[in-house]
């Protein structure tokens, strides 16, 4: 206690010289945005489109420094990102009303991005810095006739930094911090988060560079009695450079790289010496657009390699190595803002070294329309012919209507529905494994109905609702007796999600989010979830926020004896973090500082393996030009 004293006695005078500062301007609240692309990919007013869009704003990103996109994406209705309060290292399971890694479709800058050494073919999201990132937009609900393979639960479209308008920008970000469970609370400085972007715009040419790397070290993966440290260490490099050759015509070129090397232990309660994860990803491409009148062209293709190696000594490493090659291109046309139609084609070729060669290669074309009315109702309808090479041709379809009632000017109520088909392909790593891999496994299919209302009035208030089904067939399911995959029976898993976003005054604002699954044995999917964040602007130039978020009982398996797993059930638990942000006047310097599980709660996030506690964190943002 006395430590933890001292700790919130540091972050407070770090923060009373920020308290005693006010900037020279009025303070400024986000607003909530009006604006999503992701579920039409047209830039349609919140109104006209048929889903409740998940957006996160530049400014929830600064003020969330210090944090993983996984945690900060974890605090958002419908999703369960497991492992994302554990050991750095950690592995992911990004859980969307009560789907799997494998529903989860992840977008960087308009390109599809997916690893083919992964077991469920997912994009490891410790790949990302959230300070490279601009802003995510989520959609859940299934999107595969826009999106393919993988887009059955939930699409996250993640948006990078931007280059700025002056010729040379450059900013250097840096992020110390603790890094304990609940029961070794001895706040040494164990974690360390620095980045580096240079970035400009020349003429008609744009560039960015951003360098960033990650160390931590504290606290051991798994559950154990004099347990060892395990370690965790990122770097990444990331590149992007457009030109604009015409006011109509520009490309983006970008490449980068992210090395991963992490210590692991052998499982659940089970700590081991030696053990190390190394992960390479390698990844090049170009995005371009030529605009006409009413409509443009758009094209994405992007090569990604990855390399993953589990050292065990004195066990054979095993090693998988992926990559990809991703192409989509489409013609979107605007018929007098009332019809927006997407005419496109989606090509996919993976590849996966496991004990040989194997690949598959998907080739989709797909058409999306959406039409917005004069009266208040809006359809988007899309259809997708999914020809794999392994499972021959396959039809899937959405449509999604909502219905608007204009209250005045800035007030309006929306209901909306949407029915929707989904086609997810088994990995090449569960069809070609030498060990477990089925090569005539079935791929799942996926409906999904959902139905709701949103009441919006203004820029202060808005409120959501909705409710969901999904039924899945051929569930892709692992035997942990047999150590093989089988498609297992038939799923349906029903939900209920609501939002409120609230600024009652022009510094105070909140958000509050909930869900509940009706079933209550989705494995890891807690029945019920809530999220509650309370932000206010100190001053002008200061802001704080306390959140809150309780996640409810989740059932899983103790599997360390595999020949016999025991289900068991996870206790829920309740978090409280803490954040400050502050500005200089000269707008040169940001600092920050966060508290991370204020009460220090005993719990588990994955059965087994450490969970963070109380923690803290302080950091600086410096604008060199």
């Amino acid at each position: 206690m006395f430590k933890r004293s001292i700790s919130l006695g540091v972050l407070a005078m770090l923060c009373a010289p920020v308290f005693a500062q006010e900037k020279e301007q009025e303070s400024k609240v986000e607003q909530l945005d009006e604006v999503v692309v992701t579920d039409s990919r047209f830039a349609l007013k919140r109104e006209n489109s048929g889903k409740t869009v998940i957006k996160i704003s530049k400014s929830e990103i600064e003020r969330n420094q210090g944090r993983t996109i996984a945690e900060l994406i974890n605090t958002k209705s419908g999703i369960e990102i497991t492992g994302s309060r554990s050991n750095a290292g950690q592995n992911l399971g990004v859980r969307v009303r009560g789907g799997n890694n494998n529903q989860v479709l992840v977008i960087i800058d308009g390109v599809q991005v997916t690893d083919p050494s992964q077991i469920n073919s997912e994009y490891d999201l410790r790949l990302l810095s959230l300070g490279n990132i601009e802003s995510i937009e989520i959609i859940k609900g299934a999107a595969s006739t826009l999106y393919g393979s993988g887009a059955a639960t939930a699409v996250i479209n993640i948006t990078t930094l931007k280059a700025g308008k002056d010729v040379i920008n450059a900013s250097v970000t840096s992020t110390i911090g603790t890094n304990q469970s609940q029961d070794d609370q001895d706040f040494d400085i164990a974690d360390f988060t620095n980045s580096v972007n240079i970035n400009g715009t020349v003429n008609k040419f744009n560039y960015r560079l951003i360098f960033n790397q990650t160390f931590s070290n504290g606290i051991s993966a798994a559950i154990a009695d004099n347990a060892e440290r395990d370690a965790y260490s990122r770097y990444g490099l990331d590149l992007n450079l457009g030109y604009r050759f015409t006011d109509n015509f520009s490309i983006n070129i970008f490449g980068n790289l992210t090395d991963i090397d992490s210590d692991f232990d052998a499982g659940a309660f089970s700590d081991s010496e030696g053990n190390e994860f190394i992960s390479d990803q390698r990844r090049i491409g170009l995005t371009s657009k030529y605009a006409y009148e009413g409509g443009s062209v758009n094209l994405s293709a992007s090569y990604s390699s990855f390399e993953r190696e589990f050292l065990s000594p004195p066990f054979n490493p095993f090693i998988s190595e992926g990559d990809n090659f991703i192409l989509d291109v489409y013609n979107k046309y605007n018929f007098s803002n009332k019809f927006y139609t997407i005419i496109g084609l989606n090509v996919i070729d993976n590849q996966a070294t496991f004990a040989e060669d194997v690949d598959f290669n998907i080739i989709d074309p797909y058409i999306n329309t959406v039409y917005v009315s004069g009266f208040g109702l809006n359809i988007n309808a899309g259809a997708r012919l999914n020809n794999h090479s392994e499972y021959g041709s396959n039809f899937i379809y959405n449509i999604n209507p909502s219905y608007t009632i204009k209250l005045n000017d800035s007030h309006y109520i929306k209901f909306f529905g949407s029915y929707s088909t989904s086609f997810i392909t088994p990995s090449l790593f569960q069809l070609f494994d030498q060990f477990s891999g089925v090569p005539d496994l079935d791929p799942e299919e996926n409906l999904t109905i959902e139905g709701g209302a949103e009441l919006k009035l203004g820029s202060k208030f808005r409120a959501s609702a909705l409710y969901f089904n999904r039924e899945e067939e051929n569930v892709l399911s692992f035997d942990d007796t047999n150590f093989i995959y089988f498609n297992g029976p038939d799923q349906t898993v029903d939900g209920l999600e609501t939002e409120v976003d609230f600024i009652p005054t022009k510094n105070l604002s909140l958000s509050l989010n909930y869900t509940f699954i009706l079933e209550d044995d989705v494995e890891l999917t807690p029945e019920h979830k809530a999220n509650l964040s309370v932000a206010y602007n100190l001053t002008p130039r200061t802001f704080a926020s306390v959140s809150y978020q309780f996640t409810g009982e989740r059932s899983t398996f103790d599997r360390r004896d595999f020949s016999n797993p025991i289900p068991i059930t996870l206790d829920s638990f309740n978090l409280i973090n803490l954040s400050f942000n502050h500005t200089f006047k000269n707008d040169k310097v940001t600092v920050f500082a966060g508290v991370e599980n204020l009460f220090n709660e005993d719990y588990q996030d994955v059965f087994g393996f450490t969970t963070r506690g109380f923690n803290t964190n302080i950091g600086f943002k410096l604008n060199l030009l």
